[in-house]
C-alpha cells in the first residue's frame, strides 16, 4: 500500500470514494480518535494517564506539529523540494548566516515552482508552504589562519594563546595568537571567565585582561579553522540587535514575501521592537516575528520577548553553550510553558535528529527527545543539518512525522485543556469563549476535525492554543494567514480565495470536502464548525455539529 501525503502526511492511503469495502477499510484509519490513546485522553490525573499508555495503540492518522525543514545543498533543487513536501514538510528555513542574496533567491524561487508541482500532483489547489528566513544576528567570530582559509591550526590543551581585537592580526590567525571581531571584549569578561570557540569545542579560560587583548589557557583543544563562532557565557554582550547584514536581509525577506523571520540571538524585546521597525518601513508588517532564545540574557528576560514576539523558537545550539548544557531542558519547558499560556507558537530546534544527518535510522535519545518536545507544548519541530546537508532528508522529516504522532496522540488533553483554561484571565471575550466551548465539545465526543471560517487567522490560533487532539481545518481567503497557520499546533490552512463571495454554508461545504480530499474526514465523521455573524475581522460568536 503506497503512502498517502497530504499537509500534515495523512497516513490514510484510499481515496473517500470507492466500494463500500475501501470505505470500510478507510473508516478504521481515519481521523476519528478511536483506539488511538483514547483513555489516556479522559484521565484527569497524570500519574493514571501515564499508566494507560498502550503501545500496541496505532497513533492519530494526522500530524498536528508542523515540521520545520533547513534547506541546503541536500535539499534545495526543484525535485528534492518536492519530495520535501512530499515526506510532510511545512515551513522550508532558509539560514542568512550562509549563503549569498542570489543563493537564497534561487531557494525561494525553487520553493515556489515545487508548491505547485505538489500541488498538480496531489490534485490539491492551493498547496501551501510557508517560506521562513532565518537571520544570521549578532555574533561573534575569529580571524582567518595565516596559511588560508582553509588552513586548520591545533590548539593543544594545557598551553596559553592570547586573543586580540588588534585588526592587524585579522587574517593572521595562528595558534599563538587568535583575532576576534568584537571590540569589547576585554569590558566584558574578566579573568575566570570562558571562551568557547566553534560551538563549544574549543574551551579557553581567561587568564589575564589587557587594553585590546586576553591571555588564555586552553582548557579543550582541537583543530581550529577561520572564521569560527565565538561565545562568552555569563558575559552581557553589547552588540546591535540587528546588524547592518541583518538589515539588508530583512530588507531582501520583505521584498519576497516571506511569511515569517526567525531573529536570532535576540536578548530582550528592543530587539523585536527594532526588527519590527525595519518590516514597517519596508511594508511588511504581516510578517510573523519568530525571536530565538539563544543565551542566558534571553531567556532570563523571556517574558518582555514573548510580550513583543510573534512566537518563539527554542534554540538550543548556541543556548548549550551560553548556558550549562544540564540546564538547557529546563529553558526549553519553561519557555515552551510560557508560550503555550500566551497563546503564542514556540518552536524547538536543534539537533533533534542530528545522527541522521550521516546515519538512516535515529538514536533512541533522539526519538525521546523529539517526542517530548511534543509533549513539553511545542507547536513546531525543526531538522537542520539533517535536512541542509544530510545524506538522508527525506527519511528524516518521515522519521520525525511518526514520532510526533506518536507523541500527540498520547497526550493527556483532557488535563491539559482543563490546566488552559484555568489560566485564562477573566473576563473571557466572545471569540475565546466560543473556542473553548468547541475544544471543550470536540473532547468530549468523537469529533474528526474542528472548521473555522476565519479572516485574520485568530479564530483558528485561539482554538489551537487549548490543543484539541483533531485538527483544525481552517478556511481563509488570504493565502499569507494560511501559509502562517503553519506556526500553530493542529491547523491546516484550507485556501479558499472566493470566501468572501461565497455564502456560509456554501464556505462550509468547500472546508467539510478539503478535508475529505485530505484525508482528514470519512462520510460519517462528525465536525465542529466554529462560525460568526458579523462581518467583523477576528469576530466568531457560534459553534455547531454537522456530520459529513
Amino acid at each position: 500500500m503506497s503512502p498517502c501525503y497530504c499537509h500534515r502526511n495523512c497516513r490514510c492511503c484510499l481515496k473517500v470514494s470507492g466500494t463500500s469495502s475501501e470505505i470500510s477499510k478507510r473508516k478504521t484509519m481515519a481521523c476519528v480518535m478511536e483506539n488511538f490513546q483514547e483513555k489516556v485522553s479522559h484521565i484527569e490525573n497524570r500519574l493514571e494517564s501515564l499508566c494507560a499508555l498502550d503501545i500496541d495503540s496505532k497513533p492519530s492518522n494526522v500530524r498536528l506539529s508542523s515540521i520545520i525543514c533547513t534547506i541546503g545543498p541536500a535539499t534545495r533543487d526543484v525535485p528534492k523540494l518536492v519530495e520535501l513536501m512530499k515526506s510532510g514538510m511545512n515551513v522550508a528555513r532558509m539560514n542568512f548566516s550562509h549563503g549569498t542574496h542570489e543563493y537564497h533567491q534561487g531557494t525561494i524561487d525553487n520553493v515556489r515552482e515545487a508548491a505547485k508541482i505538489v500541488g498538480q500532483e496531489l490534485n490539491i489547489p492551493n498547496y501551501l508552504v510557508a517560506i521562513a528566513l532565518d537571520t544570521k544576528g549578532p555574533e561573534i567570530r575569529t580571524g582567518l589562519l595565516e596559511n588560508g582559509a582553509t588552513a586548520e591550526v591545533e590548539l593543544v590543551k594545557g598551553k596559553s594563546i592570547k586573543i586580540t581585537t588588534d585588526d592587524a592580526f585579522k587574517e593572521k590567525c595562528s595558534n599563538e595568537i587568535l583575532y576576534l571581531d568584537y571590540k569589547n571584549i576585554t569590558k566584558v569578561v574578566s579573568k575566570g571567565s570562558n571562551v568557547f570557540v566553534d560551538d563549544g569545542l574549543i574551551s579557553l579560560r581567561v587568564q589575564e585582561v589587557g587594553g585590546d587583548y586576553l591571555i588564555c589557557d586552553i582548557e579543550n583543544g582541537g583543530m581550529l579553522g577561520s572564521k569560527k563562532g565565538v561565545n562568552l557565557p555569563g558575559a552581557i554582550v553589547d552588540l546591535p540587535a540587528v546588524s547592518e547584514k541583518d538589515k539588508q536581509d530583512l530588507v531582501f525577506g520583505c521584498k519576497n514575501k516571506v511569511d515569517m523571520i526567525f531573529a536570532s540571538f535576540i536578548r530582550n524585546g528592543q530587539g523585536v521592537r527594532e526588527i519590527r521597525e525595519i518590516l514597517k518601513e519596508n511594508n511588511s508588517e504581516y510578517i510573523k516575528i519568530i525571536s530565538k532564545v539563544e543565551n542566558h540574557e534571553g531567556v532570563k528576560k523571556i517574558d518582555e520577548i514573548i510580550r513583543e514576539s510573534d512566537g518563539i523558537m527554542v534554540a538550543r545550539g548556541d543556548m548549550g553553550i551560553e548556558i550549562p548544557p544540564q540546564k538547557v531542558f529546563l529553558a526549553q519547558k519553561m519557555i515552551i510553558t510560557k508560550c503555550n499560556l500566551a497563546g503564542k507558537p514556540v518552536i524547538c530546534a536543534t539537533q533533534m535528529l542530528e545522527s541522521m544527518t550521516k546515519k538512516p535510522r535515529p538514536t533512541r535519545a533522539e526519538v525521546s527527545d523529539v517526542a517530548n518536545a511534543v509533549w513539553d507544548g511545542a507547536d513546531c519541530v525543526m531538522l537542520s543539518g539533517e535536512t541542509a546537508k544530510g545524506d538522508y532528508p527525506m527519511e528524516t522529516v518521515k522519521v520525525m512525522s511518526a514520532i510526533t504522532l506518536e507523541a500527540e496522540t498520547s497526550i493527556n488533553s483532557r488535563s491539559l485543556f482543563n490546566e488552559l483554561c484555568s489560566k485564562t484571565a477573566h473576563p473571557i471575550d466572545s471569540t475565546t469563549a466560543i473556542a473553548m466551548a468547541a475544544v471543550n465539545t470536540s473532547l468530549n465526543s468523537k469529533i474528526a476535525a474542528i472548521i473555522v471560517l476565519t479572516t485574520s487567522g485568530r479564530s483558528a490560533q485561539l482554538l489551537s492554543k487549548y490543543r484539541p487532539r483533531c485538527p483544525i481545518i481552517a478556511v481563509t481567503g488570504d493565502e499569507r494567514i494560511g501559509r502562517q497557520a503553519y506556526l500553530y499546533r493542529g491547523i491546516v490552512p484550507c485556501l479558499l480565495p472566493e470566501i468572501e463571495n461565497q455564502d456560509v454554508e456554501k464556505n462550509i461545504q468547500t472546508g467539510i470536502e478539503f478535508g475529505c480530499l485530505r484525508k482528514i474526514l470519512i462520510p460519517g465523521n462528525s465536525v465542529i464548525v466554529v462560525t460568526g455573524e458579523k462581518s467583523e475581522v477576528g469576530f466568531t460568536n457560534s459553534i455547531r455539529l454537522v456530520q459529513v
